[in-house]
């Protein structure tokens, strides 16, 4: 090799180098992100919000640092996108029906009375655009980058200090709940309310209100209700299923490599399938408990989960009237159901209980 050739060789294999070098400095960036939630413990927070930032360090190595606050840290537990909105948090874990009075296409993804159970949200989320659908809608009407984050099974109807088992056991009932339910059930006779999280155990225990829905059986086991409460009702007619969600900041989300973009969505992907078998798994278990500290469990009588379902479809119409969001998000809900309307016959077997 000529003394030029060795030059000219030296010279390429450094660029290669330093052009190899400065890709891995990229990919290497690390990134710090404040996490604001709704919930100021139990398994949102534990199974949530903060095993996904766990998931997300495991995954990262360590570079994607996610700091988790309790609601009411950095804004309301009731407004978390509007905080990550302004920046206040980069991240944000809530339930995407909070923003239901910003527009009700929010209880389309967050669940409500007309909606179907959690496997099939699941599937529609995931294998049918609605996860698609819910990231666009949050893009346009609220500039927040979205995806799934967290999901329940059927929630308990009611923890209640009247036992409430027909539609006229719902008159007047003074019950707290958010969403859609807050006008169908006052469509139904009842007297509902809103209030955070942290607020619905002194309100029971004091009589301001006479029951709560809250979570499924085994998340409602750590809030304490079973103390304040005599009456377990089921089941969450109410709300057959409960996807919850991640927003991101978009100046935010742009600090980041498609490959972490990426990782952020895989990380959030895990983190719902797992809450989804665990609470599952939990759940079967829970009955007993709340037997055990001496609650009567009730079972609504099937007028009641009729009206209820029939009443959330009846909703749900009348809002897609006049809102284009509302109507394009429920007639892809209605395709997928349709689709799905054989399923039982093929995936259930009849057995002698």
């Amino acid at each position: 090799m000529t003394c030029k050739a060795f030059i000219k060789h030296t010279v390429m294999a450094a660029s290669v180098a330093i052009g190899i070098g400065l890709s891995g400095a990229v990919m290497a960036q690390e990134h710090s992100f404040k996490m604001a939630t709704g919930w100021g413990g139990g398994p949102l927070m534990d199974i949530g919000a903060k095993a996904f930032a766990e998931k997300v360090a495991e995954m990262s190595n360590g570079r994607i640092e996610i700091e988790v606050f309790p609601a009411g840290t950095l804004g309301p537990g009731l407004k978390v996108s509007e905080t990550v909105q302004q920046g206040v948090a980069q991240m944000g874990h809530t339930w995407v029906g909070y923003d239901w009075g910003i527009d009700a296409t929010a209880v389309l993804f967050g669940g409500f009375a007309g909606s179907f159970d959690s496997e099939r949200m699941l599937h529609w989320l995931y294998r049918d655009g609605g996860a698609e659908l819910q990231a666009q809608w949050r893009d346009e009407v609220f500039n927040l980058v979205s995806m799934p984050l967290f999901i329940r099974t059927s929630e308990v109807f009611l923890h209640s200090r009247k036992p409430v088992r027909t539609l006229e056991d719902l008159q007047g009932l003074k019950l707290r709940t958010a969403g859609a339910w807050l006008e169908i059930s006052q469509g139904m006779g009842a007297a509902p309310v809103t209030m955070p999280g942290g607020d619905v155990y002194p309100a029971l225990e004091r009589g301001t209100i006479d029951a709560t829905e809250w979570g499924t059986l085994w998340e409602n086991m750590s809030p304490g209700f079973h103390r304040v409460t005599k009456y377990v009702v089921i089941p969450g007619v109410h709300q057959p299923t409960a996807p919850f969600e991640l927003v991101i900041n978009k100046d935010a989300w742009n600090e980041l490599s498609e490959a972490d973009q990426a990782l952020i969505k895989d990380a959030a992907f895990m983190t719902t399938m797992n809450s989804w078998l665990t609470i599952g798994q939990e759940d079967a278990k829970a009955l007993e408990f709340f037997r055990a500290q001496g609650n009567e469990i009730i079972e609504l009588d099937e007028e009641v989960q009729f009206n209820a379902r029939e009443a959330g479809l009846k909703w749900a119409e009348e809002k897609a009237a006049d809102n284009a969001w509302f109507r394009k998000v429920l007639d892809s809900q209605k395709a997928f159901a349709e689709l799905w309307s054989d399923a039982s016959k093929y995936r259930n077997v009849k057995t002698r209980d």
